[in-house]
């Protein structure tokens, strides 16, 4: 799962026509109301009972061994990541299924210098370097640094995300320094340098470490941008607020082009014009091995499409009434890239096809919570309710969970994993995950056991996602909801009205 870098757009986009790179064209039946299919209910339950954590903890193990065969992580562009690309299309090819590579291509930012050295007006701080992070993708300075005056953007619901926040005239010619929240670092940059602003320092809104943002390609970077701790941009705020301080950003970062892929099985039978999408990103971090994040999800995923042709979905006479998709999307972690490339290369006719959109992206964080996601915005939190039959799929999911007497909750669709871009195009989605940085709370802690007061998953994006960091009945429970769901929605979509 990405950190958060924006909010999911409400607007459609006008979308290029299909690449034969992404999915065969679609066979055009009639839009009538499917009747009930001779296995409906029992492929739901024969999935559930064949899928399980120890059959799936294989292909973890397998993403766990890739990695430390590949410099420790399955980062898109990487040979870890081909590796585990080619260990999925490998496998479905083999279970009879429908798979192909649709290749695009990304840049991957390499940074040499990331400093912010205090030079003058800072109380006593003069000479001190503080702890930085350059934005991914961002501008580099000038060889020797940019040095300049400190700016303070307001500070406020919504800092340093609007042209108010920068008063007229006073951040031109230099650095401005907003504090993280509530929009996207492309807001908060483009804001600054529309004040002019040379270059955007945006310090952290909680914890010790500095930001970590960035943009979603090199074209965005406008301006030298980074992010400091909490602390140090609280001091250096207090600093400025009294009398000038002059601060020396030094940022040095190459953009490499690079071409990754997403791997794309579906069954050879099922009605093309009722699609179930489901949907996992198989890229880490470069940070670690991502065996929560998202080796999880992946793996579920695969293991679940293996049982599915088990079940005979890839038999002439035996398969799903309903055509199943199966993805795994590369550079979800650089910015949803590889889902939104995949559906950009849809036609109208395509997107129209899919009937729904799965998503399962951390399914088996070490101190897990089981959320679902808020399809009716029943939770009256964030970006609102998904598209017409989000609601539908939540119901499906919370009611197994409630069957199951597993406790769930709500989680808003913030736009930090693949559903974005389908959501994005009237697609409805839903899905499940088990948390990522987030804090979980006492009564949390309660309801499904764990540490309050404790990451859901201590090793979010960091070296330590391997093979320890997993909840393996988180993990079994999830399994269930995907077969659960893609047994359900491959028999008949009567649910959602189709």
């Amino acid at each position: 799962m990405r950190a958060i870098r924006h909010r999911r757009r409400r607007s459609i986009p006008a979308l290029a026509a299909l690449a034969a790179a992404a999915v065969a064209a679609p066979v055009l039946l009639a839009a009538t109301p499917a009747a009930a299919h001779p296995r409906e209910g029992r492929l739901a339950e024969e999935l559930v009972a064949e899928v399980t954590a120890r059959g799936a903890y294989r292909h973890l193990a397998k993403f766990q061994q890739i990695a430390d065969a590949h410099g420790g992580n399955r980062a898109a562009g990487t040979p870890g990541h081909a590796a585990s690309a080619a260990y999925v299309h490998d496998t479905l090819k083999k279970a009879g299924y429908e798979v192909s590579y649709q290749d695009f291509d990304i840049h991957e930012a390499r940074t040499k210098t990331e400093r912010t050295t205090v030079l003058g007006g800072a109380g006593g701080a003069e000479g001190r370097e503080l702890a930085t992070a350059a934005f991914t993708f961002t501008k580099s300075t000038p060889a020797g640094g940019l040095t300049a005056p400190l700016a303070l953007a307001r500070v406020d619901e919504s800092p340093g995300c609007t042209a108010d926040d920068y008063p007229a005239g006073a951040f031109t010619g230099k650095i401005a320094l907003v504090k993280r929240g509530s929009c996207t670092f492309v807001e908060k940059q483009n804001a600054a340098a529309a004040a002019g602003a040379l270059g955007v320092i945006v310090y952290n809104h909680s914890g010790t470490a500095p930001v970590r943002g960035g943009f979603g390609s090199p074209a965005e970077g406008l301006v030298p941008s980074a992010g400091l701790a909490l602390a140090d941009g609280e001091a250096l705020a207090s600093a400025a607020a009294a009398g000038e301080v002059t601060v020396r950003l030094d940022l040095d970062q190459e953009h490499v082009r690079k071409t990754t892929r997403n791997v794309v099985a579906e069954t050879r039978g099922g009605r093309s014009d009722r699609v179930v999408t489901v949907g996992a990103h198989l890229d880490s971090v470069a940070e670690g091995p991502g065996i929560n994040d998202n080796g999880s999800g992946s793996a579920g995923l695969l293991e679940v499409a293996l049982k599915l042709a088990d079940e005979g979905a890839n038999k002439k006479g035996k398969g799903p009434a309903n055509k199943v998709r199966f993805a795994w999307w590369s550079a979800e972690e650089l910015g949803l890239l590889g889902s939104e490339h995949y559906v950009a290369q849809l036609s109208e006719q395509q997107k129209k096809d899919i009937a729904l959109y799965l998503n399962f992206d951390m399914i088996a964080s070490p101190n897990p919570v089981q959320f679902v996601y808020d399809g009716d915005d029943s939770d009256r939190t964030g970006a609102g309710a998904g598209p017409a039959g989000s609601a539908q799929i939540e119901a499906l999911i919370n009611g197994f969970l409630d069957k199951k007497h597993k406790p769930h909750e709500g989680s808003d669709f913030d736009g930090r994993s693949d559903y974005g871009p389908f959501i994005a195009n009237g697609i409805p989605a839903g899905g499940t995950f088990t948390g990522a940085e987030g804090i979980k709370t006492a009564e949390q802690a309660r309801r499904y056991g764990g540490t309050a007061g404790a990451p859901y998953d201590p090793n979010y994006h960091g070296a330590g996602d391997d093979l320890r960091n997993l909840d393996l009945k988180a993990f079994d429970t999830n399994l269930d909801v995907i077969a659960h769901a893609v047994g359900t929605y491959a028999e008949s979509l009567r649910s959602l009205g189709k």
